[in-house]
């Protein structure tokens, strides 16, 4: 007997399917016969979209932050998102609170440490050479196999003070001693320049607020791709959204895309305040900026499902397959009028908006707001 089936969900490919549930994970995916034995059906009646579960590969939501805090279920379940990433914002002096903190949240909460002990306690935490100790980043990383998914670097002027790029070499050599985990590097305001920043990395690197307005960004000022960038990428060196307060330009996006440079993964990089005041307010709202600026709703629900999973290694997860871990998303994509802003102050008009219904976390089927506004389920 299954714990839960989910009948006539539409796929983005706008076919219907039928997805069983057992102990945690998926058992079946097709079309299952009327009978077949479960404990609770859910049927969608071919009215909702249902995908893998959303990851966010860029959050803050250590709540004891005192500049970008969260709770890890605002920006988790209650928008849909079935997984999150906090990007650095608790380094060895408070990763152990941060993860006692996760274990009461529904949403999965996975971390990149930041390679300063002391986290987003400041915004210089790299200004100091002395706060990367990298035997204690090696005992905390070895101490929460599963939680600690990587290793975060924040290369821009303000964090780094007059350390340059020495902060991102002490970050590879890390990277290299702990099982080449996978490492997130914010760009922002130089010095440090991008392209001395994207020589440094390798395969498997996430070069998080790609599509930044700042003039330290991937364009050259001709609109070209930069030629480190270039060389970066058929490194296998991946591109991250991390919208954010301050790092995403629709401008950027527009010409990227239409030079082929598509995102890996799409991610908020949401907190508080932006979550609250914009322009982020939720992963699904960066999502469904996307669907303004060139990317098809498939290409979309991939960056936050398998392609996310393979950036972070979740090999359980991000996949509508049996076996895998029965985290899911619910949604409706919605037609009419809408207004999106970027973090440049620019407002682009749009006709599509993704509203997520509901996260599914091993099985456990949790209802957004909307869902419980649309009044679609019955369990």
């Amino acid at each position: 007997m299954y714990d839960l089936i989910i009948r006539r969900a539409r796929l983005v490919d706008d076919s219907l399917i039928d997805v069983a549930i057992e102990a945690g994970k998926i058992a079946a995916v097709g079309h299952l016969p009327a009978e077949a034995s479960t404990r609770r059906q859910l049927d969608l009646a071919g009215n909702c979209c249902l995908s893998a579960g959303w990851i966010d590969a860029h959050v803050h939501c250590y709540p004891s932050s005192p500049i970008y805090h969260d709770e890890p279920d605002l920006v988790g379940v209650a928008s849909g998102v079935t997984s999150v990433v906090d990007a650095g914002s608790t380094g060895t002096d408070d990763i152990d609170e941060f993860y006692t903190l996760t274990r009461n949240a529904k949403t999965n909460v996975f971390a990149f440490l930041n390679i300063s002990r002391i986290g987003l306690l400041r915004q210089n935490e790299l200004a100091d050479l002395a706060d990367i100790n990298k035997q204690e980043v090696k005992r905390a990383i070895d101490g929460k196999p599963g939680f600690i998914i990587g290793i975060k670097a924040r290369m821009s002027s303000s964090v780094v003070g007059q350390n340059g790029t020495k902060p991102l070499v002490l970050a590879k050599e890390i990277q290299q001693e702990n099982q080449q985990l996978p490492l997130m590097v914010h760009i922002g305001n130089n010095p440090p320049d991008l392209d001395e920043i994207a020589d440094l990395l390798t395969q498997g690197d996430i070069i998080t607020h790609c599509y930044n307005g700042k003039p330290n960004r991937i364009l050259t000022p001709a609109g070209t791709l930069r030629e480190s960038i270039q060389r970066a990428l058929k490194r296998g060196v991946l591109l991250d959204v991390g919208h954010g307060t301050a790092s995403f330009s629709f401008e950027v996006a527009r010409q990227a895309i239409a030079l082929g440079i598509f995102p890996h993964t799409i991610s908020s990089d949401i907190y508080c305040r932006n979550r609250m005041a914009g322009p982020v307010h939720s992963l699904a709202a960066v999502m469904s900026k996307f669907l303004t600026v060139g990317l098809t709703l498939p290409q979309v629900i991939s960056c936050v499902t398998e392609n996310a999973a393979a950036a972070l290694r979740l090999t359980t997860k991000g996949q509508l397959k049996p076996g895998f871990d029965a985290d899911l998303t619910i949604f409706e994509l919605r037609r009419g009028p809408q207004v999106f802003a970027d973090s440049e102050g620019e407002s682009v008009n749009g006709e599509q908006l993704l509203v997520p219904l509901a996260a599914v976390v091993a099985g456990e089927v949790l209802l957004t707001d909307e869902g419980k506004a649309a009044n679609v389920f019955s369990l």
